[in-house]
């Protein structure tokens, strides 16, 4: 399986400068530690890193082949993306509102939450299904006979790398809570900023290949 596969270390530190690149999965996983610690934040990295699982799994399949070539099916699944990434947009927004009682009582379930908004917020992005299917073939010997299980390999090791760092950023920001805390406004003004940044990243979103 190893065998076929080519530039390991390159694969390796690609992969992670890709993960540390800002995108909705680190804006969501920033968001859910600043309002609700690293227990949330540590979810939605985990929901993250199952939602790359589907795209491995997809693409081994030639799932995501399929979607690729075929505008109709790419788009529907662009739409669905961007609708779901402006309503937690909108969600955030709201949340930044609220009065830190109500938020309070929300933290018991916020963690299953953001487990599923992480998986959510991954596996709905089209984008990161045609990552998948450019980025990891380049490492894989084209001649090795067990190409499949390279692709499943390299897909397995990405995911666990991007799992890593992300908990670790998850990490990172719930220490920096403690300031968010002492300064409310600051915690509203930021949890405006990420509900705007998904707006925006829906629309983004919805306009990406729209000439497919």
């Amino acid at each position: 399986m190893w065998t076929a596969v080519h530039d390991l270390p390159l694969f390796i530190a690609a992969g992670l400068l890709l993960n540390i690149t800002p995108g909705a999965d680190l804006a969501l996983i920033g968001a859910r530690s600043a309002a609700h610690g690293f227990r949330s934040g540590a979810a939605a990295a985990l929901g993250v890193g199952a939602g790359c699982v589907v795209h491995v799994a997809a693409a081994t399949l030639g799932l995501s082949a399929l979607i690729a070539s075929s505008a109709a099916a790419f788009t529907v699944l662009r739409w669905v993306g961007a609708i779901y990434l402006v309503w937690l947009g909108i969600g955030l927004l709201r949340g930044a509102g609220a009065s830190a009682p109500a938020a309070v009582a929300g933290a018991a379930v916020t963690w299953r939450r953001s487990f599923v908004q992480g998986f959510l917020t991954n596996a709905l992005n089209p984008k990161v299904a045609l990552f998948f299917l450019a980025f990891l073939p380049q490492f894989i010997d084209a001649a090795a006979p067990d190409k499949a299980l390279a692709f499943v390999a390299l897909g397995a090791l990405f995911a666990v790398n991007g799992t890593v760092v992300n908990v670790a950023f998850a990490a990172l920001v719930a220490r920096l809570r403690g300031a968010l805390r002492s300064r409310p406004a600051l915690g509203r003004w930021l949890g405006r900023g990420v509900g705007a940044l998904f707006i925006m990243l829906g629309v983004r979103l919805a306009w990406f290949g729209a000439d497919r």
